[in-house]
């Protein structure tokens, strides 16, 4: 199959190895588990449980709220302790509503019906149970699955895209899914491309990954699937980059992938799908990459959804020596953690722990002008104009360079030899436009509500004139025929 070139794109330092030939092994459930109820992009669930509560593993324990949300459930069974906020694992520590459980040790599954042939099921049917599985996007984006599915279906979509390229270094959970649960896999992928009806199925897998093509091409021999090789090269498990790379089509920022016939899945959502309907399980636990040169044990660990990263370190031996920095994620685009007492929620891929030796401690030096941010840019920006007009509060002509199509994937930073932190000028710069966005959609419903207000008075008012009108005639009329009547 032709690929197609991707502009730019690093090779970082990847310690893959680390964790690459450990295979999956179950997390002992821990003593409490915290379960967020804001674990996917959208409204956070609402709760449908109280305190003291005795629930079954899957249970729902709270609802999915809008359009755009996602149903939470209990990760086993156990009792409800409490209801209330929790420190999030986010680089703020702010807390966010939050359900603890006590786990009874039994780890009891709420039966759940199945279908005999699930390929049979109208894709309307499959949505659905995704939806009420809680799948979400579990490449990071954490976009409810349902949502995409119907929108797949609507828009019609003829490819879809199973993204299992694995780009970020040090993360190593979907390498060992592909190999170890295959066909659940492939499965999973089968039922989302009968979901949406999309005739073509490409699976993106990045080239340093040999066993795990190896695996799926021989699962898929016979099938409409097809497994696609592409090159190593950050940041290929970008979803418009690996678009870009197997079809060459370029979808711009503002744009969707399903407005080009394309819908995009991670194989990690297409387990979960596979889960769901094969077997009636909901979204309660994930594959999580725990890695890092502070880790005694690097390893993948299938996790319950509310478990302490605490935890997750622990099992693996704890740490080697102090770490310097701990992420959520991985090492390019993740998130820091200020401490281990956070859960571990559905769009944690890894959770890394860094010695002073994998990590820049460089100080900042004036740009020396070399252009290697602008060779390393994947989408074709100009990454230090852009910090030039950030820093000098223009953000007008940072949107002009092309702001709104940076994918913030660090690239620029990474090969600057002055180590100027481009990438935090551009989160920053994206987190003004959306308070300019924010201010902007108050105003606008101020505005409405002031010309709702004028109307409704001036109604009001045409009205109280036109009730006066009638009284008027009704009584010039009663005056009329009295006269008469005399």
């Amino acid at each position: 199959m032709k690929l197609f070139r991707l502009p730019g794109g690093i090779h970082p330092h990847t310690c893959k190895t680390l964790s690459s030939d450990q295979p999956i092994q179950s997390l002992p459930l821990p003593e409490w588990l915290h379960i967020p109820l804001q674990q996917h992009i959208g409204a956070p669930a609402k709760p449908v449980v109280k305190v003291g509560d005795l629930v079954y593993k899957g249970q729902v324990i709270a609802v999915s709220q809008g359009a755009i949300s996602a149903p939470v459930h209990a990760s086993t069974s156990g009792k409800i302790a409490a209801i209330g906020n929790y420190p999030a694992p986010h680089p703020s520590g702010l807390p966010i509503f939050t359900i603890t459980l006590k786990p009874d040790g039994e780890d009891r599954w709420l039966e759940q019906e199945v279908p005999n042939d699930p390929l049979t099921l109208s894709p309307e049917a499959i949505a659905m149970r995704v939806n009420a599985a809680g799948i979400v996007g579990l490449g990071g984006a954490t976009f409810p699955t349902a949502v995409k599915l119907n929108l797949g279906r609507r828009s019609q979509v003829h490819t879809l895209i199973i993204n299992g390229s694995e780009c970020e270094p040090y993360l190593t959970c979907d390498d060992r899914l592909m190999r170890e649960r295959t066909m659940a896999v492939v499965k999973g992928i089968r039922l989302i491309r009968h979901a949406i009806g999309a005739q073509t199925v490409l699976v993106g897998i990045e080239d340093n990954k040999s066993q795990a093509i190896a695996a799926m091409q021989f699962a898929t021999l016979g099938t409409e699937i097809q497994i696609v090789p592409v090159p190593t090269l950050y940041p290929m498990g970008s979803d418009r980059q690996l678009v870009q790379v197997l079809t060459g089509k370029e979808v711009p920022a503002d744009g969707r992938l399903a407005d080009a016939g394309l819908l995009m899945h991670n194989v990690g959502t297409a387990y979960a799908v596979y889960q769901a309907i094969y077997l009636g399980r909901p979204l309660v636990s994930r594959i999580v990459t725990v890695s890092g040169g502070a880790v005694a044990k690097p390893s993948n660990l299938e996790v319950p959804m509310g478990t302490l990263v605490e935890e997750l370190f622990r099992f693996c031996g704890g740490f080697r020596e102090t770490p310097v920095r701990l992420l959520m994620g991985g090492p390019m685009m993740g998130i820091h953690l200020t401490n281990t007492q956070v859960p571990v929620i559905k769009g944690t891929s890894g959770v890394l722990a860094f010695t002073a030796q994998e990590i820049s401690c460089n100080a900042v030096s004036p740009c020396i002008r070399c252009a290697n941010c602008l060779r390393a840019c994947p989408v074709g920006l100009l990454p230090l104009e852009m910090a030039a007009h950030i820093r000098a509060h223009d953000l007008n002509g940072a949107i002009r360079l092309g702001l709104k199509d940076c994918i913030a994937c660090g690239s620029c930073a990474y090969v600057c030899p002055a180590h100027i932190p481009l990438v935090h000028y551009f989160s920053y710069a994206k987190g003004e436009l959306v308070a300019r966005e924010r201010i902007k959609l108050k105003q606008e419903a101020t505005r409405k509500l002031a010309e709702e207000r004028i109307e409704r008075q001036a109604r009001l008012t045409r009205e109280r004139e036109a009730a006066a009108a009638a009284r008027q005639t009704a009584k010039e009329k009663q005056a009329k025929a009295l006269a008469e009547a005399i």
